[in-house]
Parts: structure tokens; sequence; C-alpha cells
């Protein structure tokens, strides 16, 4: 079987993992109105398994088609660095010591700020800290913010349109807030050392304009939220369970948390040093589960599964990705990366810009401001955005993130963030 077919087969594939996406809220419907058959249609309506069962598909025809041994050998030939870091970091960063002391930092600079806390604390959540991103990677600040956010904003009683809105906010900030240096945002890492371009370079060229982007947008979304936010039973930071336990957690053990996190981000391309640092971190959790919660790992594991899957299925896409990116001027590249971004991982399209001979240094900038722009349209199109539906999710009516409601909310920060990178 030639390899043109087995393009093909993986483009269609990856084509009805994408629209599968976007149908995965009406499997949870489904599920309701046949509960004989619950099982199954919320196993398809689970978002995060999505890419991983169509990756599967994949494999088994090309099983098929070219054999068992070349189906396994392009298996093993995929880089899963990324959603093992992914699953790891997000462990850790959703531990207990770790959200109760951003949360603490937070909730106390809402309240030195002039205005009613709780819209204040939302604000910083979807502002400080996917900005925070650029120092602790992206999939740390998605699950710090999507944890502190989740009891405020995330709430069934908040109406879907301001939630969706924004949860586009926090994924879109999500997204650009990475971009204050070289080594946070996947997108960016993809391209840095084959462009040279170093954390001072992204600060000055990327980092300020996606700054008061993402100020400008969690801005707008706190003035939609407002209302809810300030409603009789939200918790405040006066009656919040994790800042307002009658044990403190001791900052020995926040110190220690924060020490295996750093250490786990400075390693995040090397699966043999981070995950030695996770059992690390596992073995602490056990010894001393007193300031413990609850490890999200089945969430994590989920997310790793989504990512690893899009690893699979979008290492066969190359063939007419590449060939889009390479043909584009300047200012079409922009908008050619920001829809896109939709359909791939931002990072993937990227790293195919990377591997292009001779792209200005005008296409190089459209290239990623564009990827990064797009970062929140849809689940697939920024690799932290699985982590994000995964821990939301709960908060959303049949408990599950339609794809439509993500896209719809994602415009207008989508828009506020292309603006940022092409005028100013």
């Amino acid at each position: 079987m030639t390899d043109t077919a087995i393009q093909a087969v993986a483009a269609c594939l990856f084509a009805i993992a994408l629209a599968h996406t976007f149908a995965a809220k009406q499997f949870e419907k489904l599920s309701h109105r046949f509960p004989r058959h619950a099982g199954l249609f919320h196993l398809l309506g689970e978002v995060e398994i999505v890419f991983g069962f169509w990756a599967i598909v994949l494999v088994g025809a090309m099983a098929l088609m070219a054999g068992g041994g070349q189906a396994l050998q392009y298996a093993e030939s995929r880089n899963y660095t990324e959603p093992l870091f992914v699953f790891v970091v997000m462990v850790v960063a959703a531990s207990r010591p770790i959200l109760w002391g951003v949360t603490w930092l937070v909730q106390t600079a809402a309240r030195a700020l002039p205005g009613p806390t709780p819209v204040l604390t939302a604000w910083l959540g979807l502002s400080l800290v996917p900005l925070m991103g650029s120092l602790v990677t992206e999939p740390a600040a998605m699950t710090i913010a999507a944890l502190m956010l989740a009891p405020r904003v995330f709430r069934p009683d908040v109406p879907e349109r301001y939630k969706y809105f924004a949860l586009g906010v926090l994924f879109v900030n999500v997204s650009i807030g990475g971009t204050l240096t070289a080594y946070a945002a996947p997108p960016v890492l993809m391209v840095a050392a084959a462009w040279q371009w170093d954390t001072a370079f992204m600060a000055a060229t990327f980092g300020w304009k996606a700054a008061l982007a993402v100020f400008a947008n969690a801005t707008l979304a706190a003035l939609a939220l407002r209302g809810s936010l300030t409603a009789p039973g939200v918790p405040t930071s006066d009656d919040d369970a994790d800042t307002a336990d009658a044990e403190p957690i001791p900052l020995l053990v926040i110190a220690m948390h924060a020490v295996l996190l750093a250490g786990i981000v400075l390693m995040a391309h090397h699966p043999v040093a981070f995950l030695a640092l996770f059992l690390l971190f596992l073995g602490y959790t056990q010894a001393y589960p007193r300031h413990q919660g609850r490890l999200i790992l089945k969430e994590a594991l989920l997310v790793g599964f989504f990512l690893a899957g899009l690893v699979v299925l979008g290492g066969m896409q190359a063939w007419w990705l590449q060939p889009v990116v390479a043909g584009l001027e300047p200012l079409a590249l922009f908008f050619g990366a920001l829809g896109l971004t939709a359909i791939t991982d931002n990072a993937a399209l990227t790293y195919l810009g990377s591997l292009v001979d001779g792209m200005s240094e005008a296409a190089r900038y459209m290239l990623v401001a564009g990827a990064v722009a797009g970062g929140g349209l849809t689940v697939i199109a920024n690799a932290p955005n699985p982590a994000g539906v995964a821990l939301l999710k709960q908060g959303f009516a049949d408990q599950s993130v339609g794809a439509g409601g993500l896209l719809l909310g994602a415009l207008v920060p989508t828009l506020l963030a292309a603006a940022a990178f092409l005028l100013l």
C-alpha cells in the first residue's frame, strides 16, 4: 500500500476526529435520552478521548494497509514528551499547596485593589495567572487558573454565554500569555532555537503586546461577569474552603511543592528527569498527606491521552499543511495561521513553518503571532486547552464543553489579540 493512500486515510480520520470534537456535546445529550447505552455515549462525549481514540483507529488502519511492523514503527517514532510533561505538570500544579499559595497571593492582591473583591479575583485569575504561564509554562498556568476560577466563575448557576466567554478569554490569554519568554509557549518553543529567538526578543517583540491584550480581555470578561460574581452565595476570600482553612498549609510544604514544580518546568524537555521528579513528588505527598488533597491523576491522564492522539494523527498532516504555510505572504500567513490553528495544534503549525527555508523575519513574526492569537478557538488549538476543558466542564450544561460555544466565546478575545499583534 502506498504512502499516499495512508496519508489520505490519515487526513480523513483527522477530519473525522475534528468533527467528533464539535459533536461531543451531542453524545452527552444522547446519553440522557438513551440510558441503556449511556456508558458508550458518555465515553464518546468525552472530548479528551477523541484524538486518542481516532489515533488508535489510524494505527489499526496502517497495520491493515502496510503491516503491523510499519504501523508500530510509526507510532514509536512520534515524540511524546509534551503529553508526558502536560500530565506531570497538571498533577503537580493542581496540588493543594500550590493552589492554596497562588490563591492566597491573588486574593491578597484583589483586596488591595479598589473594587469588589470577587470581581477583582476573577480578573486577576484571567490575567495575572495566564501571564504567569511565561514563567511556569502554559499548561501549569491553565491548571492553576482553571481550578482557582472553577468555584467562582464556572458554576452551574452562571449563564452559559458568560461562562463560554470567560472560557474563551482564559484560553486566548493562556495562549498569548506565554509569549513573554522563549520556553513557556509550545508554538514559540518550536521555533525559538531554529530562529535564535531568546527571551529578550520575545518580551520586546511579542510579550508587551500580549500583556495588553490579556488585560483588555480579562477586563471585558470581569465586566460581563460582575453581576454573577457578586450574587449571594458566590465564594469570596472570606468563605473560600481553601484559603479559609482552619489549619493553613505550612510555608515549608508550599515551598517543597514549588521547588518540585520549578524543577519539572526546568526539565520540561527531558522526560527521564521530570518523571523522576514526579515520582519524588508522589512520594512526598504520600509521606506527608496531612496537607494534601486529591491528585487529579484521572483528569491529567485523559489530557495526556488527548495530546498523544493529536501527536499521532497530526504527524500525518504535514504533507498538506506545510505547502500552505510556505506559500503565503506575511499578512496572509497571519490570517492563515489564525484559521489553521483552529483545526490543528498551534505548536505543530509553527514547527512546520520552522522547516521552511528562507522565511523572512516578517513572515516568521506573522506565523507565530497568528498561531498564538488563535490558540483559544478550539480545544485542539493549544496544548493546555484540553486541561482547561477537563477541569471546568463540570460547570457547563450536560457537564460538557461545546465546541461551537467555545468558538463563539473566543471570537472577541481572539480579535483583540490579533489586533494587538497586527497594529501595535
